[in-house]
């Protein structure tokens, strides 16, 4: 059932209880967190926090802590299946949802005393009307009922009210296989597709803006889990815009409520700004020269991996005036003259290399005098926390640390995930130049192909699933500069790469086609079900996102027949 009043028919009713809280492992599932987190310390409420990764966990969080609570807010997970069939609760527990994991499945939507989500109705949900899939129950059994009478008559007394009889039920029959059948079309119809809505943190937010509790930080971590939907690319870019211009009017209002505060300059005030940045990833904490050359709009527009490519980098950046000791030297130590018109000088030799949407609607913040992070770098940097492969550390310790850094109080862990999210992004740009300088990328037909085999460098990372994605994402981008196949160019992409060695099993990540106007639509989720279930492949659909599987590494080339089937 969908809430329409979230601070009433939500938080007014856990203000006084006691919460588990189940959050999966992502950036904007985190920062909905953190907006949550502050409000129940506003008005001390007693919750657990439990990070989950798919299914299997947010199954045994639940029987672990079914006993000691009665009130379960998911975060990020929960919303896309039948929650009371996947967890069997008593029937006095009580689910909040906020997930923008669509379509939502039909049976949480009309299922009012036990499911109660938190979602924007203002979304395109598309639900289908509830006689369309649901029938009553008593009428099956007249229909039953009716058949077995009908049926236990002994057939030399039978009238001729009773052949009327016979023939409406063979009527109410037909009627009934005639719905089943247009239910089943309906059901394919809308949940055939997988995107994303409104994001969590988000939605949490406006809970702390009506509540007349939204702080500074908030706002920030609102912004930040938008800004994770637009570099994962979970939503479209006339989206993105959308909620930028309602976060930028909560930006307005807060910097108006706050002007006494920034005109003292205090050493902790933090400042948040909206602004046109350049998509240009963590160039603020590195040097300019690497971030273009691990940033994935100027690597797939210039074709770095290409001698071609590089040759362009270098007219670009003789065109743009800039000394190459510059350019290569940390940001912060850039002469101040080159800094001040930095953005205006890149964007106008931009715009003669092709590169015409250079810049991005955002945001910054800044705390005290020096600490500057635009809302991407801080999406990066959260990301590779969270799936930090670098020591053997449980995804409980990486998700704490992933949650830390997006507290003021706690810059050094923020910067630690800068450090290791550039790492993250070169590991990703030498993948897709060996890739595509190796044609690792095979046309199937219905779909590109990318194999990573165990040995690749920095395969490790790419077992994780949003490195995988950005990987995957960046890979298909570039892919499409670099090939003359008009047909290549409309095509979807489907990546392997090992997950467990030891089991013997590869993570498949299905994305759409690359293109500007692309809808965000993923079909790979139904996909991948249908495939395993027709060649007996062994899977596991154990992600939040159906579109993420693991497979067993033997039955990968039936799997791809079946899917190359299947999709044709």
């Amino acid at each position: 059932m969908f809430l329409t009043d979230i601070r009433k028919e939500f938080y007014d009713v856990v203000v006084n209880q006691r919460v588990a809280l189940f959050v999966s492992s992502d950036v904007d599932a985190l920062c909905a967190c953190k907006i949550l987190q502050a409000l129940f310390h506003c008005d001390h409420v007693q919750y657990t926090l439990v990070p989950v990764t798919g299914w299997q966990d947010l199954g045994t969080a639940f029987l672990e802590h079914k006993e000691q609570f009665r009130y379960f807010v998911l975060i990020n997970c929960g919303a896309n299946v039948d929650l009371l069939e996947t967890l069997q609760p008593e029937e006095d527990t009580i689910f909040f949802i906020c997930d923008t994991h669509r379509p939502v499945d039909v049976v949480n939507v009309y299922n009012d005393t036990q499911i109660k989500l938190l979602i924007k109705q203002d979304d395109d949900l598309g639900i289908p009307a509830y006689d369309d899939i649901f029938r009553d129950e008593e009428e099956d059994a007249e229909d039953s009922g009716n058949e077995s009478d009908s049926n236990s008559e002994p057939s030399g007394k039978r009238t001729r009210f009773d052949e009327g009889a016979v023939e409406r039920r063979i009527e109410r029959q037909r009627a009934k296989r005639e719905w089943e059948a247009r239910r089943r079309e309906i059901l394919f119809d809308y949940e055939q597709y997988e995107y994303h809505g409104t994001s969590s943190a988000m939605v949490i937010f406006e809970l702390s803006w009506v509540m007349t509790k939204d702080t500074k930080d908030m706002l920030w971590w609102a912004i930040i889990g938008l800004a994770d939907q637009w570099v994962h690319d979970k939503i479209t870019h006339m989206k993105y815009v959308t909620d930028i211009a309602t976060l930028q009017r909560h930006v307005s209002r807060h910097s108006h409520h706050n002007e006494d505060e920034e005109n003292s300059l205090s050493i902790d005030c933090m400042r948040i700004c909206f602004e046109y940045d350049l998509r240009l990833s963590l160039y603020q904490h590195w040097s300019l020269y690497e971030s273009i050359c691990n940033s994935c709009y100027t690597t797939s527009s210039f074709k770095l991996w290409s001698m071609h490519g590089q040759k362009k980098l270098q007219e670009f950046l003789a065109d743009m005036g800039l000394p190459l000791k510059q350019v290569r030297q940390k940001f912060n130590s850039m002469d101040i003259s080159i800094k001040e018109n930095l953005r205006d000088v890149i964007e106008e030799s931009s715009n003669k290399y092709g590169m015409k949407d250079i810049r991005i609607q955002t945001f910054s913040v800044h705390f005290g005098f020096k600490n500057k992070f635009l809302a991407g770098d801080v999406v990066h940097a959260a990301a590779a926390l969270l799936e930090n492969v670098e020591k053997e550390e449980n995804p409980s310790d990486n998700f704490i640390r992933a949650l830390d850094s997006l507290s003021r109080s706690k810059l050094d862990q923020l910067h630690c995930g800068i450090e290791l999210a550039k790492k993250k992004l070169i590991a990703i740009q030498q993948t897709v130049a060996s890739c595509i300088c190796t044609n690792l990328i095979l046309s199937q037909g219905p779909f590109l192909y990318c194999c990573l085999m165990e040995g690749t460098p920095d395969v490790k990372l790419f077992s994780k699933t949003l490195a995988l994605t950005l990987l995957c994402k960046y890979l298909l981008k570039s892919f499409v500069r670099s090939t003359r196949n008009k047909r290549c160019k409309l095509l979807p992409l489907i990546m392997t790469a090992p997950m467990d060695v030891e089991k013997g099993t590869v993570i498949v990540l299905g994305i759409p086609p690359e293109s500007e106007t692309s809808d965000k639509k993923n079909f790979f989720g139904r996909a991948f079900e249908k495939a395993a279930e027709s060649t007996g492949s062994r899977t596991l659909h154990d992600n939040f996102d159906t579109f993420v599987i693991e497979l067993k590494t033997e039955d990968r080339s039936k799997f791809l027949d079946a899917l190359i089937t299947l999709l044709s």
